[in-house]
């Protein structure tokens, strides 16, 4: 089954949607979705179109995506979830969950999330990880963990306004930050 969702700007969730616009963006409409094995294009072009930047702060590295990476970024992988934004059929963001036992005795599960460039700082990244959180507390994690780099002010910025009591440990150059999914 493929859930599509809009992205709003503020709320703690997305409803399900055919795909309205989003106010302040004429033209197009910003939807998320569960990726596929047919976004393998969509996501090498995404991923290829990202700055090294961009890259190396969701990847910690700027190297690009091999086709076995392409594969588990498109959900391929049968403990991930993986979803993509996308405006008029281009993909403008990836996110993906994995569920894991970490901490001990938790049901957590760890994300990642990357928008476009030029999308940056415009809610995608926070529709995704509201639709990420969603489906992981319908899985029953209690528990998000997230990993990024230290550097990263602008999305360690964006997780303390959203769980301002998430425990964050530094690890040389990152900071895997543990949430609380309410």
């Amino acid at each position: 089954m493929t859930r599509t969702q809009e992205v709003v700007p503020a709320g703690p969730e997305l409803a399900p949607s055919a795909g309205i616009p989003w106010p302040g963006w004429p033209g197009g409409r910003i939807l998320i979705r569960q990726a596929g094995g047919g976004d393998l294009g969509g996501l090498r072009d995404f991923l290829g179109g990202l700055s090294a930047q961009s890259r190396y702060l969701r990847f910690f590295a700027g190297v690009p995506a091999s086709t076995a990476m392409l594969r588990i970024l498109a959900g391929q992988r049968p403990d991930a979830d993986a979803l993509v934004a996308t405006r008029n059929g281009l993909i403008i963001g990836h996110a993906m969950a994995v569920d894991t036992g970490v901490p001990p005795g938790a049901a957590a599960t760890e994300i990642g999330v990357v928008v476009a460039d030029a999308w940056q700082g415009r809610g995608v990244g926070s529709g995704l990880i509201r639709a990420l959180a969603s489906r992981a507390r319908d899985r029953g994690a209690t528990t998000l963990v997230m990993e990024v780099m230290a550097e990263n002010r602008r999305v360690l910025a964006m997780i303390a306004g959203r769980w301002p009591d998430a425990r964050h440990d530094r690890g040389g150059a990152y900071v895997t930050v543990h949430a609380r999914l309410g």
